[in-house]
């Protein structure tokens, strides 16, 4: 299986550059993952595809403001840093830009010296590892020199930093937001639990994956970065009792669907749990945990378009891809949502 199988053609103008006023007024392309079927709905409407007894599972994931813009001490240099991951107390996976600048032993410096970092270990692809120096506490200092790490793709100025954390974030972690819950009001969620509907957390930080394009030509060759997943008893009780009674597991977003694969491809059950996932989900990996997904439109060729092909078939997401370019949905991070069920059930 090649990755120019996942490829498509879209306009850039497509690709959403800003948040629309309202979270649930995004459109929502409906699509029925045995049939292919299609339907045109707005976000909003998405409570009517959901019954009671249904667990919904989001990632309360929240969105560091992770990149940071400083200067060699040595040099002056401009160099930005993108936080990626905590390996252990000030100890972080960075991406670095422009990475042969930051040799072992280089410091850079932020906010005149408030936040400093020093290089402590160099890797392929743009990152290192720094040993981060300050005083005080390491969030508010990031809240202060820190801004939000929005993909390459987006251009424009992101005026309202909140759009791009859902309205439920929560366990503080990630390098950029799930970004299929950033449809979801306060509103909207209280709709839903008072439908019968459950809403149930998980927590995956989103690391370097999201920004890494696939760099192999077969499917297989490619290797997933690992990022760091939890579930409380409490969650697992539920979707344990969900399954039991025959109703549906709906994840909203890739990262939710990775952690609850995970969980239950280690477990056969819902269990309790912490660790690193590095679960790749391609077309052929049969699903265990979950019975429909809310997400938004991916890049081409990316490992996203890869799982949701395998929840759906290749060619029913390449087909609903290609009526969404026809139909001028937005693309990408503050783009639109499409719902991939069984309409039948």
């Amino acid at each position: 299986m090649t990755v120019e199988e996942f490829n498509y053609d879209l306009p850039e103008e497509l690709i959403a550059q800003t948040p629309l006023k309202k979270r649930d007024e995004s459109r929502l392309l409906v699509l029925d993952k045995n049939t292919g079927k299609i339907i045109h709905k707005h976000f909003y409407d998405i409570i009517n595809y959901l019954r009671e007894g249904d667990t919904l599972v989001l990632n309360d994931t929240k969105v560091l403001p992770a990149r940071l813009i400083g200067e060699k001490e040595e040099t002056k240099a401009v160099i930005e840093i993108l936080l990626l991951k905590n390996i252990e107390n000030d100890i972080w996976e960075c991406l670095v830009k422009p990475a042969r600048r930051i040799k072992v032993g280089t410091i850079v410096s932020f906010g005149n010296g408030k936040l400093k970092a020093k290089c402590i270990k160099e890797e392929d692809e743009g990152i290192r590892h720094f040993e981060l120096l300050y005083d005080g506490i390491l969030l508010e200092i990031l809240e202060e020199l820190g801004t939000m790490p929005l993909p390459p793709y987006i251009h424009e100025k992101l005026e309202d930093q909140s759009r791009y954390q859902t309205v439920y974030a929560k366990e503080v972690g990630s390098a950029a937001a799930p970004t299929a819950g950033l449809h979801f009001t306060k509103e909207l969620l209280e709709e839903i639990k008072n439908k019968g509907i459950n809403i149930a957390y998980v927590t995956l930080h989103v690391g370097l994956g999201t920004f890494r394009p696939v760099q192999v030509d077969n499917v297989e060759d490619h290797e997933m970065h690992s990022e760091y997943y939890h579930m409380t008893k409490e969650v697992a009780d539920l979707l344990n009792k969900t399954k039991a009674s025959g109703n549906r597991i709906i994840a909203v977003g890739t990262t939710s669907t990775r952690t609850l694969e995970t969980i239950m491809s280690k477990h056969d059950n819902f269990v309790e749990c912490s660790g690193w996932t590095n679960i790749f989900i391609y077309p052929g990996y049969k699903f265990k945990a979950i019975d429909s997904l809310i997400t938004n439109f991916h890049l081409p060729k990316s490992t996203l378009v890869m799982l949701v092909s395998a929840l759906a078939g290749k060619e029913n997401i390449l087909n609903a891809y290609k009526v969404a370019v026809e139909e001028k949905y937005r693309f990408f991070s503050f783009g639109d949502a499409m719902f991939i069920t069984d309409l039948d059930k």
